[in-house]
């Protein structure tokens, strides 16, 4: 299919408006405290089915695209991440907002992602079969190996070593909670039914962010609160500033694209690397997680650089790399379109539409946010005493509508209490969500690699290190703690 005949459909009005529509629902859907853009194409998944099936899919592109942008609002107003991947935002945003900067933050998120998702389609288009082939490299030892770099990352994040380790090992530990996947057995589930299907991490980040920011704002008087500001910064001062920093961009961008690739690993994970890495890169690292540019341009160029690339694997060979595009592929099939090296071949139409449409939907989620952010600063206007309810509104709504479970809303408030008392004292809540995200990952591949070392009757090690890209992949690993550890020599 040739290149004017996809831009014959893709410049049409009706094109556009879907595009804008699907982004701007994702953004708002983003925003509101434990929801994000899976469940945003969820809703509106049966919308698709009476559409043509390149139209549906630039209808769920976009609220993914706008989903991954608009967790990051809220995250930088009133430190309420509306999903996991805009904690680290908050963590930055926040600080800049209290110092009365919130609409330079908002400027960087904003073109930060537009940045990120620039790069992550223009991979989808350019590189998706030879990426497609890379990601299938990846086994059990290769997968180990990269979610215990993210631990390791994580000594990067806190300036005590004492409180990110106790923070990690917490997270660690409710990871572990619930049915063993590969056992069978309980574990700390104190004869509990609602303990056996372990705690989610929705639950988690929203009990330790909204919650906990809430339960600390509660009785705070008008005057204490953080106050608007209209701030007279330019957008073109933030977009070179970002550009200054191009560098930074495109790294956090390569790791979110091939993070992205590797099915099941999720956005958070290539969120938290590239702050990581922001920080431990940086001339400043002291300034982090009190207001630094620079971990915001890191985490949300990884964030929207998955969703070009999660997608990579779900077109080339028909397996989906993160949760919402297997609800777009869920989307496919029901259209009848076969997933695979075959698209290509038998709906060029579709596959190539897509492809390039994506790019539709990074232009629209520039537009709508730059215009927007205006708007999202007033409100800091409203006072507490109305954000704090109906904040909590929706974070218990959030915290049910994942497994309707009340259990769930309840594993959110005692967390917020703890998240409460862990900021009083200054224990960061980076390693926690981390430990929570990466702990069934480094649990499930080193116990599939043990049965495939054991199965072929060779030393465990041996298996793990068979492969170049494994054994690259330790040196790494190594090479990060050597790292984390003249940081904190330096830092004392």
């Amino acid at each position: 299919m040739d290149l004017l005949s996809i831009l014959s459909v893709l410049l049409t009005p009706s094109v556009f408006l879907v595009v804008f529509a699907g982004v701007l629902i994702g953004i708002v859907v983003g925003a509101i405290p434990g929801l994000n853009g899976a469940i945003g194409i969820s809703l509106l998944l049966p919308l698709t089915f009476t559409m043509e099936p390149q139209i549906g899919l630039l209808l769920l592109g976009g609220i993914y695209m706008g989903g991954m942008y608009g967790g990051s609002i809220t995250a930088i107003l009133i430190n309420v991440p509306g999903d996991v991947v805009a904690a680290p935002v908050a963590m930055e945003g926040y600080p800049l907002t209290q110092q009365g900067r919130s609409k330079e933050a908002l400027y960087y998120s904003i073109f930060s992602s537009m940045f990120g998702g620039f790069i992550g389609v223009l991979i989808l288009i350019l590189f998706t079969p030879p990426l497609a082939r890379l990601a299938l490299q990846f086994g059990p030892a290769e997968m180990f190996f990269v979610s215990l770099s993210g631990l390791v990352i994580v000594g990067a994040l806190s300036g005590s070593f004492l409180k990110a380790a106790f923070a990690v090992l917490f997270g660690l530990f409710i990871s572990t909670i619930g049915i063993d996947m590969i056992t069978g057995s309980e574990r700390f589930t104190f004869g509990s039914a609602d303990l056996r299907s372990g705690i989610s991490v929705v639950p988690v980040v929203l009990g330790l962010f909204c919650f906990a920011e809430m339960f600390l704002n509660i009785g705070k008087k008008p005057g204490e609160q953080v106050q608007y500001r209209d701030q007279s910064i330019k957008r073109m001062t933030v977009v070179m500033s970002i550009l200054r920093k191009r560098l930074l961009v495109w790294k956090s961008g390569i790791i979110g694209t091939v993070v992205g690739l590797l099915p099941g690993v999720g956005t958070t994970l290539a969120v938290f690397m590239s702050y990581g890495e922001a920080k431990r890169v940086s001339k400043q690292p002291e300034l982090f997680e009190k207001g630094n540019p620079e971990g915001i341009i890191a985490a949300e160029s990884a964030n929207n650089a998955t969703v070009g690339s999660s997608m990579v694997p779900l077109l080339a060979l028909g397996v989906p790399g993160s949760p919402t595009s297997a609800i777009i592929a869920g989307a496919l099939v029901i259209h009848g379109i076969i997933l695979g090296p075959s698209l290509f071949v038998n709906r060029p139409d579709v596959a190539y539409t897509f492809l390039y449409g994506m790019l539709l939907t990074v232009i629209a989620m520039t537009i709508i946010g730059a215009v927007g952010i205006k708007y999202f600063s007033y409100i800091l206007k409203i006072r507490m005493e109305y954000i704090v309810p109906t904040v909590l509104v929706f974070a218990l709504f959030g915290a049910y509508s994942l497994r309707n479970s009340l259990f769930d809303v309840f594993i959110a408030i005692v967390l917020g209490i703890a998240g409460a008392i862990f900021k009083k004292i200054e224990v960061p809540l980076a390693p926690i969500i981390i430990g929570v995200v990466l702990g069934p990952l480094i649990e499930t591949n080193l116990a599939r690699a043990m049965r495939i070392a054991g199965a072929r009757d060779i030393p465990l090690i041996q298996y793990m290190l068979s492969s170049p890209l494994a054994i690259g992949l330790l040196v790494m690993v190594v090479a990060l703690m050597v790292v984390v550890i003249q940081m904190r020599r330096k830092t004392g």
